[in-house]
This record gives C-alpha cells, structure tokens and sequence, in this order.
C-alpha cells in the first residue's frame, strides 16, 4: 500500500514540477529571444544573469547549466550567488541535455529538477534546475498513510462487528430450527417461535405447526394402541384357556391336537405381543411408577438374569458364560457396580436380548454376558455365535415392528429391542451394536456408574 500511494502521488507531484519547468523554460527563452548580438548569436553571461534575475525566485535554488555541463549561474533563496559550490546531479544534467526531463529526490526531501532550453537553432543549449524543498510533500503521505491505516483499521473492526452480528442473528435461529427438527426426529416435541416476519420466521411457524399435528397423531396412535391392547388381553386369555382346555382333553385325535396345539401357540404369541404392546403404552406415559429408579447393583443383576435364562438356554444346549466387573475385591472377589435404574425393567431388558441370543444362535453354540466398568461407566456386553445381522439392516433393527431380513428362523413380533432401547434410554444409557452374517452380534449397553 506504502509503494502504491507514493507512486500515484509522485505522478501528481511530477506534473506539477513538469509545468513549473515549462513556464521557467518559456521566460528564459524569453530572454535568449529579447538578448542576441547584432550578428544573430546570444551574449551568454547577460543572458545567464538576466534569466537567474527573471527566475531566481521560482525555487529554493536555481542553477543555469551549459551544454558542456558547467555550471553558469546560481541563485539560492532569491539571492544570485557568483562563487557558489552546489551539491550537483551530473545524471540529471545529462539526461536534461538529451531532451528530457530529470529529476533527483534526496534523503532530506529536497527535489532536483532539470529541464532542456533550446537555442534559436532547436539546439539543448543549456539546463535549468531548480531545487525544491518538498517535505510538505511527505508530511501530507505521513497523514494519508495514518488516516488510510486507521479508516482500514476502523473498516475491518466494523465488518467484523457487523458480521458477527449478522452470523449471531442468523446462525442463531438456525441453530433452534435444527435443534426441533433433532428433537421432532426423537418424538421431543416442544414449541417453536421465532420472533420474525422473514423466511426463518415462517420456517418456524411451519415447524412448530408440524410439530402440534406430529405430537397429536402419535399420542392418538399411542393411546389406540394402548386401548386396543387392554380390550384384546381379556378374550385373547380366554381364547387362550379354551385352546389349553382342547389340547389336554383330546387323546384320540392327533391331527385335532395338532391343530389345537398350533392354536395354543399362536395364542401365546399374541400374548406375548400384547404384553409388550401394554410395556410400550407405558413408557409413553410420563409419571409411570413402573419407572421408577433407585440405585441397584449390576453384578447381581446381570447373574439373576442369566440364572432365569439357563432352562432356555440348555433346551438347545447353549452355554450361559456370565464373566462379572473386576477391580477392589469385597467378600465374593468382584466390584460392586452401582446403577440408577428400575431393576426390573433393565432386568426385562437384558433378558430379552440374552432371549434373542438364544432364539438366533444354533444347538451347543455359546452366549457371553459381560461387564466391564468405568468411574463413570457400566458397559454390559451380550455376545452370541448366531445367524448374525446384516450391516445395512443394524440401524433399523431397533425400530418398532421391525424385523430383519433373516430373523423368520425364530417367532418375534419385532418390539424387544425397541422395547430394550426405550428401558435403556430411559435411564440415560445407550445401546450399541455389532455384527456379521454368520458369525454373530454383540450387543452393548453403556449406562452411567453412580
């Protein structure tokens, strides 16, 4: 910026030297044209005093040079000095004597400029140059430079200002729009309103919206379901004794007690479905004693349920392998894991995916239940050698009434693991999974150590 201010300013600052130097040239040919001898030639001391007299005040000092570089005349401050011994730019005199203007600018400001006077015969005859004092000129850059700098300066901190300001009052609204729609894809519905009459504005209206009618359809959904399943629990357990009645009482017919079998069967099932229908319906209801939690220790837990688990287990020959949390040794050689939960819905929950261990693994295969603690962790491991899931199928498998592409080998309805999602999540925990197509999935769910 520096360079690029001092050129455009030393253009203007030539020109203004440039017509200097040409209205000195016009009276000291003035003078060579009013001063020739009677034999046409001009006399060249008058000359020289008479142009230094016409001109001596047009700078700081004057000098007359010959075509042979000498100096002829001198002026300095108005007053023509005979024996004077100036600082000279011989450059300057030689590049004035070729036709062209010259000019010198030194440390301490003074500028040297010289220009060419013609003779009656178009000859470079001799140099004028004059010596200006210009560090008025450089005082003025001084003051440029600052108030550019400084206005620079001011313009950045002002964009700067203005652009957080407007990223504030832009990403801000933004950033609340993305949290909804992040809480509506969690069933989190909540109001939003921004205070704007531009596009964000209605984007949130449109949301907030959605939101209502999103939240208004899911809790009908919930509570049909919810209504549904209590209506079907009474003539479903009816159906039920009737089936179990059928089966005990018919010896003679087997194609009959096949039959009625299959009937007892399919009644289980749909009990077993209504059950978790009625666990989901109240999940959804907030205020659920059911929920309740209190501080429980891991260990035995995860040993209860496997103890439950092991008749299952040993109809297939399957091997329950419970390997507890180490670390400072009590009385029975393991850690003593505190979490907040409801026993028995984490009890509920780590029984239905040790359940799906089982339905999905094959005869004399192996199931470890693991636990692993942090200082702020319990990480409880459920690992199989079964058909295993695929890795496409892995983030869906969790949802509601799904059920994977391969799981028809074994009866579901496809809510336990969204039911064990929901306990888990409930209490703050998480659950993650792993697998392979034919070697097997572990499942892991991490809640907090209290």
């Amino acid at each position: 910026m520096n360079k690029a201010i001092d050129y455009y300013s030393f253009i203007t600052i030539e020109k203004q030297m440039m017509e200097k130097a040409d209205l000195s040239e016009l009276s000291f040919r003035e003078v060579l044209t009013q001063h020739r001898s009677s034999t046409g030639e001009p006399q060249t001391q008058e000359i020289v005093r008479l142009a230094l007299e016409k001109l001596k005040a047009s700078g700081k000092e004057v000098r007359i040079y010959d075509s042979s570089k000498q100096l002829l005349g001198l002026a300095v401050d108005g007053i023509i000095i005979n024996d004077g011994k100036p600082l000279i730019f011989e450059k300057n005199i030689e590049k004035a004597l070729s036709g062209s203007y010259a000019y010198t600018v030194t440390e301490d400001h003074l500028l040297y400029f010289a220009t060419p006077i013609q003779n009656q015969y178009y000859e470079n005859a001799y140099v004028y140059e004059f010596v200006d004092d210009i560090s008025y000129f450089y005082a003025i850059m001084d003051q440029i430079r600052y108030i550019l700098f400084a206005g620079a300066g001011g313009f950045i901190v002002l964009i700067t200002l203005a652009s957080l300001w407007i990223a504030r009052n832009t990403t801000k609204p933004i950033k609340l729009l993305l949290g909804a729609v992040q809480s509506f894809s969690r069933q989190e519905f909540r109001r939003v309103h921004l205070n704007r009459k531009d596009e964000l504005g209605m984007l949130a209206d449109g949301l907030d919206s959605m939101g209502r009618q999103l939240h208004d359809y899911i809790q009908y959904q919930k509570q049909f379901v919810s209504n549904v399943s209590h209506e079907l629990k009474t003539p479903l357990a009816a159906i039920r004794g009737f089936s179990q009645y059928l089966v005990e009482g018919e010896n003679e017919n087997k194609e009959l007690q096949k039959i009625y079998g299959h009937l007892l069967q399919e009644s289980d099932r749909l009990t077993r479905l209504i059950n978790e229908l009625l666990l989901l319906s109240r999940f959804d209801k907030a205020g659920s004693s059911e929920l309740e939690a209190r501080k429980t220790e891991m260990n035995e837990l995860i040993q209860q349920v496997a103890m439950n688990m092991e008749a299952k287990a040993k109809d297939k020959g399957i091997k329950i392998m419970v390997s507890k949390a180490q670390g400072e040794p009590d009385d029975e050689g393991t850690t003593r894991v505190y979490a907040n939960i409801n026993p028995m819905l984490m009890s509920h929950a780590i029984a239905n995916l040790v359940d799906n261990a089982i339905k999905y693994s094959g005869n004399h295969s192996q199931i470890k239940v693991e636990m692993e603690h942090t200082p702020n962790e319990i990480v409880i491991r459920i690992r199989d050698q079964g058909i295993g899931i695929a890795s496409d199928e892995l983030e869906r498998v969790q949802e509601r009434f799904y059920r994977a592409k391969n799981a028809s080998t074994a009866n579901g309805s496809g809510l336990g693991l969204s039911i064990c999602k929901e306990i888990v999540e409930r209490f703050n925990g998480y659950i993650d999974m792993e697998s392979q197509i034919g070697e097997g999935t572990i499942v892991t769910i991490v809640l907090p150590r209290v």
